[in-house]
Order: structure tokens, then sequence, then C-alpha cells
């Protein structure tokens, strides 16, 4: 394999479907963090963190690798597509263990693959300053993808209060609450952490 497809997921891509494992292997690590934060997003709504999500995202990747040779996309926006539909389908059959139901329910898999495409779209677009300017390189990737990992390397309390804010959408009363701090170290906290988050993306100000 290239040094030049180890950091293009659509070299990868084209790699994986010609038949490089490694190359498949190396593709998935690509979004581990980027389902992780959907699966967490996930799981504290509808299962008060009973489930770790790094074992969910575990699953996704396995059945990801049995059902690679029918997957037909070419770009990183339908291979990103393709693993939040088995993520879905992941969650509603641990939700269905959950609620003790054994029959497949198609309509919970929609609601669910709605709500990650969802979760998914705010990342996209509700952290980034409507004057960034990503380089040339990154403007190619997908951003939510860029996001999640971004978020992942900040400091755990940064990117605690940008999840509650933006992701679950929680007010800065009810995340002062859940980090049990004062409103206003909340506030200070977020916008610290906002500028750490566009900085690792390389925006301008």
């Amino acid at each position: 394999m290239s040094l030049s497809a180890e950091g293009d997921p659509e070299q990868l891509l084209r790699l994986a479907r010609g038949g490089d494992v490694r190359a498949l292997g190396q593709l998935l690590e690509v979004y581990r963090g980027y389902l992780a934060l959907l699966a967490r997003l996930q799981i504290g709504r509808r299962l008060q963190g009973k489930v770790d999500a790094a074992d969910l995202v575990q699953e996704t990747y396995l059945a990801a690798h049995q059902a690679f040779g029918l997957f037909r996309g070419t770009t990183e926006a339908e291979i990103v597509s393709w693993l939040r539909q088995i993520l879905a389908a992941n969650l509603a059959a641990l939700l269905r263990r959950y609620l003790g139901t054994q029959r497949r329910d198609v309509r919970l898999e929609r609601e669910l693959a709605v709500e990650l495409d969802r979760s998914s779209r705010v990342l996209d677009q509700g952290l980034l300053a409507p004057s960034s300017s990503p380089s040339q390189q990154a403007a190619r990737r997908e951003q939510a993808v860029l996001l999640a990992d971004a978020l992942g390397r900040l400091p755990e309390t940064y990117r605690e209060v940008i999840i509650l804010r933006h992701l679950e959408g929680l007010s800065f009363a009810e995340v002062a609450g859940r980090m049990r701090r004062s409103v206003d170290s909340v506030k200070n906290l977020w916008a610290r952490a906002l500028g750490r988050l566009r900085s690792a993306l390389g925006e301008t100000p």
C-alpha cells in the first residue's frame, strides 16, 4: 500500500474494493471516533449509558467487514452513510434486547438512522463558523468526521461542554447542572472549548 493512501479514505476504499484487507481495516479505523460519538449520543438518550459506545462501534465494524462485498459506493460520503445504517441496525438490535422483544423492527431502524443522520448534520454544520476556510484537503473530507476526530483530541471537559451544548442541545443551565459547575463557569469553558476546536480544525477566526 502506498503511503499516500494512508490518509485518503477514498483511495483506501478503492484498495479495499480490490480485495486489500489491510486497507479495509484502515478505512474503517478512520471512522471510529465519528461512530463512537454518534453511538454515545443515542445510548445516552435511549439506554442511559448502560452500553459502552466502543462495543457498539466494534460490532458495527464486524458487520461492515462481513457485508463489505455488498457495498457499491465509491465516495467517503457513501461509506459514511453506509456505516451509519449499520450502526442504526445494531442500535435497534440492542434496544430490542433491552426491551425484551425479539422481532426486528424496521420502523425503529429507520427512526434511528434518521436520528444518526441528524446528529451527523449538526456536527457538519453546527460548529463551523460561517467565515471558516478549511484547507483544500479538509474541504474534500466529510466535515462531520473531521469534527468528531477533533473533538476526540480535546481535553475531556472541553469535549463534554461542546457535546452537551451543541449535540445534546442542552441550555447553559442544564449543562452547568450536568457538569456540576456554575453557569458562568460553563459559558467561559464553552467559549474556550470552541476556540480550541476551531484552532484544531485550522479555521480562521
